[in-house]
């Protein structure tokens, strides 16, 4: 089969010097060059993005290879089929013929195949006495087999740069599970630590990450990430090996004090007994209990605005709202479930909740909001403690705040004034509520 070094397109599609080095290269196949015509078009697949060939251009790259009867290819072999546009319509899934032409031109520009054209257009052959073909107009593969090895890197740096991009999204994702677990394990444990703060940290670097990202993104957030994660577990580290210590100078401590612990034993259960008989009342005599005040929504929101961003829009109108707003603020302030538990159960829901918005609201000011919490709660178990006092002090701070900027004064003023006079209100009813039960008591008697 006689073939041209280069030739030009037929009618008005214009020849371009990238068509005459996709020529060029299909003529320099290395000398007794053999492949799979088949293992070529699998590694073609992989590399498809980096070739700029489309899904559709590679269905009819497909058929056009089930056109040549031989699954070798070898480099000084004639590998130009010409089939019509009609069976390659239909080998390539009825694709319409616009379509056809279009992925067709897309081959020919990513050097995938070669246009043999006819003096008029027409893709056939011409054959000898023997029945040889001569002469061939059509589609020639001989680039499958001159661009086989460049195929085959190509398809190999794909599928490295897929599993450099899988590891990296493990460990992603590893490490953002293992922060947030040792965080709450921090917390959960008492480790002494700014944890809000951390978690503050690790949200900031998890919100420059986009939605679909590369893989150099990817890495550099992973690192920061793993650098986060190493200054974690060196510090918790650090206080299970001091926990260790103290473990074992208090175990030496109770060996030392066993001889006595018989002693001790009827005493202790004396005094036990004694407890069993009288402590209940006593402890509900000793308890003093503060009075159960409903705040009003309006007020707490005033006193605690910064509550409003954690909700879409900043909208909060009813305290089924501002309670879902509490529980997102919880862990921003790396506060462990367990404390807010224990807070809701010893302050009941809505006043915990309450409890919270004030934290959140002066968070800067505070050191370890955790701690701070389950501060309030032990007082709250006592009966010494009402969410009332800290939303005062936040109405008097804005009010103070106010006065220095000269804006607002009168908004601010309106909102303590409205607090007072419903604190107010509410001790004169208690106050009212005392005496009936005392005159009560008196009557009984």
């Amino acid at each position: 089969m006689q073939t041209h070094t280069v030739t030009t397109p037929f009618g008005r599609r214009p020849m371009t010097l990238g068509m005459i080095a996709s020529q060029v290269t299909a003529q320099t196949a290395p000398e007794g060059a053999t492949v799979h015509k088949w293992h070529v078009f699998r590694n073609i697949k992989e590399a498809r993005i980096a070739l700029g060939a489309t899904d559709r251009a590679l269905a009819i790259l497909d058929a056009l290879l089930s056109f040549h009867p031989e699954t070798a290819f070898y480099g000084d072999s004639a590998l130009i089929v010409w089939p019509s546009n009609e069976q390659l319509i239909g080998r390539a899934n009825g694709m319409s013929p616009t379509t056809l032409r279009r992925h067709l031109a897309n081959l020919v520009d990513c050097g995938l195949v070669v246009r043999r054209d006819s003096p008029n257009g027409k893709r056939y052959a011409r054959k000898g006495q023997g029945g040889d073909v001569e002469q061939a107009y059509g589609f020639d593969l001989s680039p499958i087999v001159a661009r086989a090895i460049e195929f085959k890197e190509l398809a190999e740096a794909v599928r490295a740069e897929k599993k450099a991009y899988k590891v990296v999204k493990e460990k992603l994702t590893i490490c953002r599970r293992d922060i947030v677990k040792m965080i709450e394990a921090a917390i959960e444990e008492g480790v002494p630590g700014n944890w809000g703060s951390v978690h503050l940290e690790y949200q900031a670097i998890i919100g420059r990450l986009p939605r679909t990202a590369p893989r150099q993104v990817l890495e550099a957030v992973a690192a920061e990430l793993d650098d986060l994660w190493t200054q974690i577990r060196d510090v918790l580290e650090s206080f299970v090996k001091t926990q260790n210590m103290n473990a074992n100078e208090s175990q030496i401590d109770r060996h030392i004090q066993n001889s006595n612990t018989e002693s001790k034993t009827e005493s202790e259960s004396g005094l036990g007994s004694k407890r069993e008989e009288g402590g209940t009342t006593g402890e509900t005599d000793n308890l003093r209990r503060l009075p159960k005040r409903e705040l009003p929504l309006g007020i707490v929101l005033d006193a605690c605005p910064n509550v409003r961003w954690l909700t879409k829009g900043g909208d909060i109108s009813q305290w089924r709202e501002f309670l879902a707003a509490a529980d997102l603020a919880r862990p921003v302030l790396g506060i462990s479930p367990s404390a807010w538990e224990d807070a809701q159960v010893a302050m009941g829901e809505q006043p915990a909740a309450i409890t919270l918005a004030a934290i959140y609201q002066k968070s800067d000011q505070i050191k370890s909001p955790g701690g701070y919490l389950r501060n309030l709660t032990e007082k709250a178990k006592e009966g010494k403690f009402s969410p009332w006092p800290m939303i005062m002090a936040l109405l008097r701070a804005k009010l103070d705040a106010a006065k220095v900027t000269g804006a607002g004064i009168a908004e601010a003023e309106s909102e303590l004034g409205a607090a007072k006079r419903l604190d107010r209100t509410e001790k004169r009813l208690e106050i009212s509520d005392t005496l009936k039960r005392s005159l009560s008591r008196r009557s009984e008697k």
